[in-house]
């Protein structure tokens, strides 16, 4: 028997709160106490489904049976009770089954365990939707007193009105370095790394991941930084 463990961001706040991508895997490891393969999905909301969770995937792929895949709670396999009977099915299929280092009725298929599950599925559902009932909440407010509405992109940082954009000169640097690093054939994952060796520090993290990088690539590519390429033909951030 083999464990795995899925971790699971949707934001990139979270890898800075408990739900970060490094307190699911300590969580984890010392469930475990080994782990043979850890697989990450990441800015991966909770109502995703399974087949645009890549990492998810390949982790089910590789199970065999008897094997465990390891969560760190069951909210990270989703927060939308279809999608989490759709994983559980999968994993099944494979003669494998689901642990959560928090417990929370995954040890088997009792009636009890059974219920436990159910019960914490539908409260993940009830809080995804509160948040997001929240969140559109704070947005209206926000727009009616005129201020930025939508994440700071990498690189920049609000000014005093709550609505400019100024630019943040040592994320500027390493912004122009992920985009020569991207034009010259470098993967997302392989940018992340040098970065880490450089001891860059990422915005609100610890470490950087390619999710991260790739999200900068995609603000440039927002911001227009690469409409002379796009039109030359040329390599541009976001390929």
């Amino acid at each position: 028997m083999t464990t795995l463990a899925y971790l699971r961001v949707s934001t990139d706040q979270q890898t800075d709160s408990g739900a970060g991508l490094e307190a699911q895997y300590d969580a984890c490891l010392k469930a475990a106490g080994e782990l043979a393969g850890v697989y990450r999905d990441e800015g991966v909301s909770g109502s995703t489904g399974l087949d645009k969770r890549p990492a998810l995937l390949e982790a089910i792929g590789v199970l065999n049976p008897g094997d465990v895949l390891m969560v760190a709670k069951r909210d990270r396999l989703g927060r939308d009770p279809l999608v989490v009977a759709m994983i559980e099915s999968a994993v099944q299929r494979k003669g494998a089954r689901i642990m959560s280092a928090a417990g929370e009725g995954t040890g088997s298929d009792s009636p009890s365990d059974i219920l436990m599950r159910r019960i914490i599925d539908a409260f993940a559902e009830y809080e995804r939707l509160i948040i997001g009932a929240r969140t559109r909440a704070a947005l209206r407010a926000k727009r009616v007193r005129g201020e930025r509405v939508g994440g700071i992109p990498y690189g920049y940082q609000l000014g005093s009105d709550g609505r400019a954009l100024i630019e943040q000169p040592e994320e500027q640097v390493i912004k122009r370095q992920v985009q020569t690093w991207r034009e010259a054939g470098m993967s997302y994952s392989g940018i992340a790394k040098q970065l880490n060796a450089q001891g860059a520090i990422p915005r609100g993290k610890r470490h950087w991941h390619p999710q991260t990088v790739k999200n900068i690539c995609l603000s440039i590519g927002a911001e227009g930084e690469n409409d002379e390429r796009r039109r030359a033909g040329g390599a541009y951030c976001t390929r």
